[in-house]
């Protein structure tokens, strides 16, 4: 399972850089200012799981069960926060109106707490 949780850390910070250079040099033209800045959260949140994605998979702190089920909230948090909101910043650009699927931004986003909750609790229990 570490593997497997490296590997998608490593994905989602390589998505995360190219996807922030795409909004700073791609959409510069195409969407507002305000929209490349909540493009850019999203970025910004990807890339702040991916490194605890590479932390979870590389520590020992942590049970083999927590990892596990950060890994399903990291990445389905990811999905929804992140994949949403670069949705609804290029939400102009596309035919598809993703205001209408809006809703999943609090959802991905309460995935994400959730994973920090486990690796807190874990580490509450952690015995040295």
């Amino acid at each position: 399972m570490n593997k497997k949780i490296l590997i998608v850390g490593s994905v989602l910070g390589f998505l995360a850089v190219v996807l922030g250079a795409f909004a700073a040099h791609g959409l510069e033209n195409s969407i507002t200012k305000d929209a490349i800045e909540t493009f850019q959260t999203g970025v910004r949140y990807q890339m702040y799981h991916a490194i605890v994605l590479l932390f979870v998979g590389g520590t020992t702190f942590l049970s083999a069960k927590t990892k596990k089920w950060m890994y399903y909230f990291v990445v389905l948090g990811v999905l929804l926060f992140s994949g949403s909101i670069y949705g609804l910043a290029t939400n102009e650009l596309t035919s598809f109106d993703f205001k209408t699927i809006g809703f999943v931004t609090p959802i991905g986003g309460l995935f994400l707490i959730i994973s920090w909750v486990l690796m807190l609790i874990d580490f509450i229990k952690f015995k040295s």
